[in-house]
């Protein structure tokens, strides 16, 4: 899908959830280094401490990521998007400049809807390891975090 697609009528509304999926370049599966998954967790961590964003679910795959989570500041899902990956990428690259990490252009969001059950959706996105064969127990996978579960 392209990205004039994925942004066509995306909205971002404060204390709102959604659930973002956003991919490697061409890929590319960057998150089978533990360092580097490592360090994507860290961004997100101080995007939640910053009050950006409350996670909920999450889930990184060796090439993308799977988050639940609440806009909880005044940053647009874009904005928080954007800052995401260029600091992850850029905090990669310093550990590690040979491996030429980037995040493909774009994402794709879904806004939860106020029906939408949360618990089965942060069950999705925390099995996803399991329908991927990386594991045969979530409780093996070391890049997953849910206040659900």
């Amino acid at each position: 899908m392209s990205r004039d697609k994925l942004i066509k009528g995306r909205t971002s509304l404060k204390n709102h959830i959604y659930h973002v999926t956003t991919c490697t370049q061409n890929r590319q599966p960057f998150f089978d280094n533990f360092h580097c998954a490592r360090l994507l967790i860290n961004e997100m961590k101080k995007l939640e401490q910053s009050k950006q964003v409350l996670a909920i679910t999450w889930v990184i795959m060796p090439d993308h990521l799977h988050w639940l989570l609440q806009l909880s500041g005044e940053k647009s899902l874009s904005t928080i998007m954007q800052s995401l990956k260029g600091c992850s990428s850029k905090t990669i690259n310093q550990y590690n400049p040979q491996i030429n990490f980037a995040w493909q252009r774009g994402f794709y969001d879904h806004a939860i809807r106020a029906e939408e059950d949360l618990l089965k959706v942060s069950r999705y996105i925390v099995a996803n390891p399991l329908r991927a064969g990386l594991v045969d127990n979530i409780g093996h996978y070391p890049f997953w975090d849910s206040i659900y579960i």
